[in-house]
């Protein structure tokens, strides 16, 4: 049998050219320093190593969970204020981002967080090759997220199995699910993410793979309709045709009867 083109190997390797599979563009984030303590430059073997301490990366953790269950960004607060001004947004428009407004201004006075649902702690790392820790960062950065759920107004949503059908509230809201991944694009930086996962949605996020044989109108009201749950369809109905193609776009536009 002749062997197809596609799956032909080649007579001579190419060479490599990598490229990111989420390439970021520029980040306009404001930052802040929280202090320069632990996190200093060293020089080995005639380069500059950054060397982090495991008590900055906790410091930061805290810090990290602290802001985003509590304070908004200057630009997407700046976005809520726009559509008071618009004279196109319509009174609901308004009455939507005037309670957003006003939930942030009650959640930055530092005791109230913005959701009762605080959610999982999550933190996604890239750690560039110049970077030197002693290897102890997802406990470091873990311990923060602890600090900052046992100090403040954050809710616990983490359960531990007892037994096969027993489960406990671990009071810490631990543990957290931290990854941290490789950089060689940016060697001399320590990128963090840090995210609070709504933890009641846990339970309640599924998967369904399918081809592109779905992306029908009759066929993907019949499919939501098979696993709509009252709790749930804004969520599914918002978040899987957007991984798909153009087709997929296009067949959402006719679903408002959902």
């Amino acid at each position: 049998m002749p062997v197809a083109p596609e799956t032909a190997p080649v007579q001579s390797l190419p060479s490599y050219q990598h490229t990111p599979l989420f390439p970021l563009g520029k980040d306009n984030t404001p930052y802040r320093q929280i202090t320069a303590e632990g996190v200093k430059v060293q020089k080995a073997m005639g380069r500059d190593i950054l060397t982090v301490e495991p008590a900055a990366l906790t410091a930061l953790a805290e810090e990290a969970f602290a802001d985003i269950n509590h304070l908004l960004r200057p630009g997407h607060l700046a976005q809520l204020r726009k559509i008071l001004d618009d004279k196109e947004a319509s009174s609901n428009d308004k009455f939507v981002a005037f309670d957003f407004l006003k939930n942030a201004n009650i959640a930055a006075g530092g005791v109230l967080p913005m959701c009762q649902d605080t959610g999982t702690a999550i933190i996604m790392g890239k750690k560039g090759s110049l970077i030197f820790t002693d290897g102890s960062d997802e406990a470091a950065l873990a311990e923060g997220a602890r600090n900052a759920y046992l100090k403040r107004n954050l809710r616990y949503s983490q359960l531990s199995p007892v037994s096969m059908f027993e489960e406990k509230n671990t009071s810490n809201n631990m543990p957290a699910q931290v990854e941290i991944y490789a950089d060689g694009e940016h060697a001399a930086e320590y990128k963090l993410l840090f995210m609070a996962k709504g933890g009641g949605s846990a339970n309640k996020s599924f998967l369904y793979q399918a081809t592109p044989s779905i992306l029908t109108h009759d066929r993907m009201i019949a499919f939501l309709n098979l696993y709509r749950y009252p709790w749930a369809t804004p969520t599914l109905c918002n978040a899987g045709p957007r991984l798909f193609s153009q087709k997929a776009f296009k067949c959402w536009e006719n679903f408002d009867t959902l």
